[in-house]
């Protein structure tokens, strides 16, 4: 019976190894590299706020972390870019933590969250010191990349650079991206940027924007497979470059701060709203064989339909903390709805330290208002007005702290006709920086030639009564304009119980007052 079972195990073993033998083998299709890859890119610009506005509305950098996360679902190859001006301004970067003020830190931390792949400097990054540079620069998760902005030293100049363990990584001019599909296709995307020289420090160096751009660009082609501008220059400025290069399928800038998609030749020019209102996503597709590609360009609203991020939410959060800390101790609910504004109010840099625009007229009015509107007019220098942005719809408290983040009180000043005519004549003078001056009843009159109080031709030796922003008294701005001017015969300062005592609840309550 052994021996019987021995030959029925060996016979069925044959049996098996030779079915085994006689079925036909599988073979894996192998993936065939086609030459082509697609890619996409998020770009958002002129970013100053890290959480929602518009009364949580719009914006906020916890929803374009989902954004960036649904993305890289559709395509592994995504990659989010920042076109400059994010460090400055800001009301979180006026305060003190941990004894330093924050100057950009909460951006840095929150754009490490987000995932942010690379950065241009803007002309607001060197708002800061030299030192808060450096540390912000430090700290920073993503590249940076820059081929006319370099960093004065000794008499010579250097890129800039991130240290980290005493080890040095310099600012390039251009930046290299390889991305890889499935089916193995290869490329290398290269970014060249520059930034306007419009905000000059001793310790920056602005190269020229169109000769650094070409030359960044000639050295890309040589080195990748196609070429992308990262801006933050002026629409004309980047309209030029894209003359200047021709063949560049896209410039993604900043600057500007409202949207706009704009063709030149075959260059498309993006740029997505400020404070991450909205975010342009830019799907690409390469073929590596035939240099052909196609773009495709998406403005997405940044809404609170996107759910924020939670790991990115928690960093806002913490800082958000610490903000708000800060402002109960002037006002006691920041997060209060206190205007509805219908028509934006423009504190937009360039229109608020050069022509009268609506939010400066209305600081200067709620100035007015902080002494019972028992002045003859009201005068603010529109650097202190910071927000650079336009304010819509639902307006709170918090705010108001964004345009006004360095506070100060409100002086009523005996000042002689004569010497308000000389302040109103400089600071018209100052078109263009901060020591032009937002006005409530004061105006030039183009005819006569001359300023008028309430519809009258100012009298040189009449004494007025005027509201102005305590920090123009200082004479840092006006430098004639100080206490110590025989023209200024009397200076009311507010105590810490009235309304005039900080310019940002004199704000908050004129708002109220008329939104009633």
């Amino acid at each position: 019976m052994k021996i019987k079972r021995y030959f029925f195990e060996i016979g069925c073993l044959v049996l098996l190894l030779s079915c085994n033998t006689t079925q036909p083998t599988v073979k894996q299709a192998r993936i065939v590299d086609d030459g082509k890859i697609s890619f996409t890119f998020l770009q958002v610009n002129d970013v100053y706020e890290i959480a929602p506005l518009a009364g949580g509305k719009e914006g906020g950098l916890a929803r374009v972390a989902t954004l960036k996360k649904n993305l890289l679902k559709e395509n592994p190859n995504t990659f989010a870019f920042m076109a400059g001006d994010f460090l400055s301004p800001s009301l979180l970067g006026t305060i003190k933590y941990n004894g330093k003020r924050i100057r950009g830190q909460q951006m840095i931390e929150t754009m490490n969250a987000v995932g942010f792949d690379l950065a241009a400097f803007g002309n607001h990054e060197f708002d800061l010191s030299k030192g808060e540079l450096q540390q912000r620069l430090n700290e920073s998760d993503f590249a940076w990349t820059s081929a006319n902005v370099r960093q004065k030293f000794c008499g010579d100049t250097f890129p800039f650079f991130k240290e980290r363990n005493g080890i040095k990584e310099f600012v390039p001019d251009t930046y290299i991206i390889e991305a890889k599909d499935a089916d193995g296709t290869q490329i290398k995307i290269g970014f060249f940027s520059v930034t306007l020289p419009s905000n000059p420090k001793n310790y920056v160096a602005y190269a020229d924007i169109y000769t650094e751009a070409k030359r960044a660009y000639l050295s890309l082609k040589k080195s990748s497979d196609i070429v992308f501008g990262l801006t933050h220059v002026t629409l004309e400025e980047d309209k030029k470059i894209a003359e200047l290069l021709n063949d560049i399928p896209l410039v993604m800038g900043g600057h500007e701060h409202t949207n706009m998609l704009i063709d030149v030749g075959s260059t498309k020019i993006a740029k997505a709203d400020a404070n991450a209102k909205t975010a342009y996503v830019h799907r690409i597709e390469y073929n590596k064989k035939t240099k052909v590609y196609t773009l495709t360009s998406e403005l997405k609203p940044i809404t609170d339909k996107l759910i924020d991020d939670i790991a990115t939410q928690k960093v806002i959060d913490k800082w958000n903390n610490v903000l708000n800390e800060e402002i109960k101790e002037i006002v006691s609910n920041p997060n209060e709805i206190i205007f509805n504004a219908k028509i934006p109010l423009d504190g937009r840099d360039a229109p608020i330290r050069s022509v009268q625009t609506n939010l400066g007229r209305l600081i200067a009015r709620s100035m007015a208002y902080g002494f019972d509107n028992k002045v003859d007019c009201a005068l603010v220098n529109g650097g202190s007005i910071r927000i650079d942005d336009q304010l819509t719809g639902a307006i709170n408290s918090l705010d108001i702290f964004r345009v006004l983040p360095f506070g100060g009180g409100i002086l009523k000043v005996d000042i002689k006709g004569s010497l308000l005519k000389e302040v109103l004549d400089y600071g018209q003078s100052k078109a263009g920086n901060g020591a032009y001056l937002q006005r409530y009843l004061a105006e030039f009159d183009a005819i006569s030639k001359a300023w008028k109080i309430n519809g009258k031709t100012i009298d040189s030796e009449t004494i007025y009564k005027v509201a102005f922003s305590d920090y123009l008294l200082k004479g840092f701005d006006i430098p004639f304009l100080k206490p110590d001017n025989e023209g200024v015969l009397k200076v009311h300062t507010p105590s810490n119980e009235e309304m005039g005592s900080d310019i940002r609840k004199t704000t908050i309550e004129y708002l109220k007052s008329i939104d009633k």
